[in-house]
């Protein structure tokens, strides 16, 4: 009896094959259709990376959380976007206050380092708090039961944040100290986008220092490999899981801000999307991987700012921004059908 499976295999390798080309057709011919066309200059192009950038750094921050937590216990936290929320809500208040008495435009440094603080702070509080009510009881359990809490927490999160601070807009604070524009090597970038980008850079190079360079992140290094063999060694497996949650929660704290110093903004529903996305940028990159998550998040901040106009702003589609979104999300089916494992490669249990 002739055995077929090699052959059924060739026939999906041959149509993958096939999807890519179509993929890459696609690219380059929106892309020429808009470039051929001069619809934008190159001041405008250069816009478009440079708020790219900002927006990615946001993600890879957000991206960080999500890979920490699956580099160590294999599981995809969807509470982590309202964990983003919680401390850009929280802190809201703070800034409000700030605002009206003056006091943020008169010691900006001051003002945004003690909004920073509380918005990363709650963030900790709720990112530990899920993982010892939500997560620490199932630890043992299958993987699809900690997804289904996650995304059980995720809506449990968002709406008590609806029902305590109220399910209206709420607009941020301007900052004059952040108005204007300034120019970097004879680039005029926004001085937002300067505290954003530079801020996640800090942000993402001390986390590689804690994690390569100290006695936790090696420990935690060691548990993400086994965690039976590093309770042997004499690690303590909860109090590493609860710190990686922390350490998690902090990066979405500071990511909250930054999102709203962007966008002048914060309501209960923000964490969904940037959610999502970070995500997408997490498996972008490389799942569990750290510095998977950082060139993921700046790549899908870059592609969904400059994908549209590039290709479909030669084909006529009008007001092509708004579907970034849909940007984003082809990026996320793309990666999945054809390197699933990431850019840089994922970790997988056992590896």
């Amino acid at each position: 009896m002739r055995f077929r499976f090699p052959q059924r295999l060739n026939l999906v390798t041959t149509i993958l094959w096939a999807l890519r080309i179509v993929v890459v057709v696609l690219v380059l011919a929106g892309s020429w259709a808009t470039l051929s066309k001069g619809l934008l200059q190159p001041d405008d192009w250069r816009d478009l990376v440079v708020y790219g950038v900002a927006q990615g750094s946001v993600y890879a921050l957000i991206a960080l959380g999500y890979t920490l937590v699956y580099g160590v216990l294999f599981m995809i936290n969807f509470a982590h976007g309202d964990v983003f929320m919680s401390g850009a809500m929280t802190a809201f208040f703070v800034a409000r206050s700030f605002g009206e008495s003056g006091f943020i435009n008169q010691n900006p440094i001051v003002a945004l380092a003690i909004i920073f603080a509380v918005s990363m702070l709650t963030s900790m509080v709720v990112a530990i708090v899920l993982e010892r009510i939500a997560y620490r009881p199932l630890r043992r359990a299958p993987r699809l039961v900690p997804l289904i809490t996650a995304i059980g927490a995720s809506l449990f999160i968002s709406n008590s944040v609806r029902g305590l601070y109220g399910e209206r807009v709420q607009p941020y604070p301007q900052v004059a100290a952040l108005s204007g524009r300034m120019e970097i090597l004879g680039i005029p970038i926004l001085k937002t986008q300067v505290l954003v980008i530079v801020s996640a850079v800090v942000l993402m190079v001390a986390l590689v220092y804690f994690v390569e360079r100290t006695r936790t992140g090696r420990a935690m290094r060691a548990v993400s490999e086994d965690k039976d063999v590093a309770a042997l060694m004499g690690i303590n497996v909860d109090r590493i899981i609860v710190t990686t949650f922390a350490v998690g929660g902090l990066l979405a704290g500071a990511a909250g801000i930054l999102y709203a110093l962007i966008y002048g903004q914060v309501d209960w529903f923000m964490g969904f999307l940037p959610g999502i996305k970070a995500f997408t940028a997490a498996v972008l990159g490389g799942i569990g991987n750290i510095a998977g998550a950082m060139l993921g998040g700046l790549t899908l901040g870059v592609l969904e700012n400059v994908g549209p106009q590039l290709l479909l702003g030669g084909a006529g589609v009008p007001s092509p921004n708004q579907l970034r979104d849909v940007i984003a999300f082809t990026v996320l089916v793309l990666v999945l059908i054809f390197r699933p494992n990431g850019i840089l490669g994922s970790r997988e249990p056992g590896k």
